[in-house]
């Protein structure tokens, strides 16, 4: 049995008890506690500024709460040696950027600096989960080539790379999907859903696009002024009602007769109805 795979039988999980966290003595996030579910996908939605990527960051270690704590593994994760939380955590903030010049291979390696020290340099280990990386995220046709010449769904499948190159238990991503067309989000996705479901990653996932949250998440959370209003299963959190309190938003819900998923359809007000059109294709 390889590390990665005893250290993921091993492992109790993160969660967030209490959180109170602050921008320039603005609470954004009030008394939040959040248990995330190990080798599943926690998707986190919700209105633009409602706390959820500050909550990301705060799970990340990126920010400090006033108030709670993160426990990692059942330890405080502000009490823990970077380098550890680095090996048991990763994090694809939104819109990252590599260097210029910076081949993919490259890219990926640096997902191995948390095993590295002044007594262990690069090893065959390194290379293995480098390769083994490249290969799962399907870029490693592409390990010679410069990352900038890339398109927007290659260089996010080589930030994933990275993130798996550094063997984490749990991996946090900030909008993976934005800017992408449509077919390239869902194969970033089915990706993301493949190292959960089959590889045994935790993955807390923070999107805006409401249908692929609900089609992928194994849990849904809806937040709204810092705080989570609703959270479960899609089925029982993806309701016209919930869209109406966190987004305002006027939908309604249908399932899709092939898998049973939930998409929601918002009520245009001034889209062509279908009987216009009817009437422009027979004049």
């Amino acid at each position: 049995m390889n590390k990665l795979k005893y250290r993921l039988l091993e492992k109790t999980g993160l969660k967030a008890t209490g959180l109170k966290v602050c921008y320039d003595q603005n609470v954004v996030i009030s008394d939040l506690s959040l248990d995330i579910k190990t080798g599943e996908i926690t998707i986190l939605v919700g209105a633009n500024g409602c706390g959820k990527s500050t909550l990301l960051k705060s799970i990340a270690r990126i920010i400090k709460p006033e108030l709670g704590s993160v426990l990692l593994d059942g330890e405080n994760i502000h009490k823990i040696k970077t380098k550890y939380v680095a090996q048991k955590l990763g994090l694809l903030p939104q819109g990252p950027i590599a260097p210029e010049g910076l081949s993919v291979k490259e890219l990926v390696s640096q997902g191995r600096f948390p095993h590295q020290s002044l007594l262990r340099q690069w090893t065959e280990q390194d290379e293995t989960a480098v390769t083994q990386a490249m290969q799962t995220a399907r870029v490693d046709v592409f390990a010679n080539m410069q990352v900038d010449e890339l398109s927007g769904g290659q260089r996010q499948r080589c930030w994933i790379a990275m993130a798996l190159a550094q063997e984490t238990e749990t991996i946090l991503l900030d909008e993976p999907t934005t800017f992408l067309d449509l077919k390239i989000q869902v194969e970033l996705m089915d990706l993301l859903a493949d190292l959960a479901h089959k590889g045994g990653r935790t993955l807390v996932i923070v999107l805006h696009e409401l249908n692929l949250a609900a089609a992928y998440a194994d849990t849904l959370i809806m937040m709204k002024d810092g705080e989570i209003t609703h959270q479960g299963a899609p089925s029982e959190v993806f309701t016209s009602e919930n869209l109406k309190q966190v987004f305002d938003l006027d939908a309604d819900i249908i399932i899709e007769p092939k898998t049973n998923r939930h998409i929601c359809v918002p009520h245009y007000k001034n889209a062509a109805s279908s009987d216009a059109n009817e009437v422009e294709k027979t004049a």
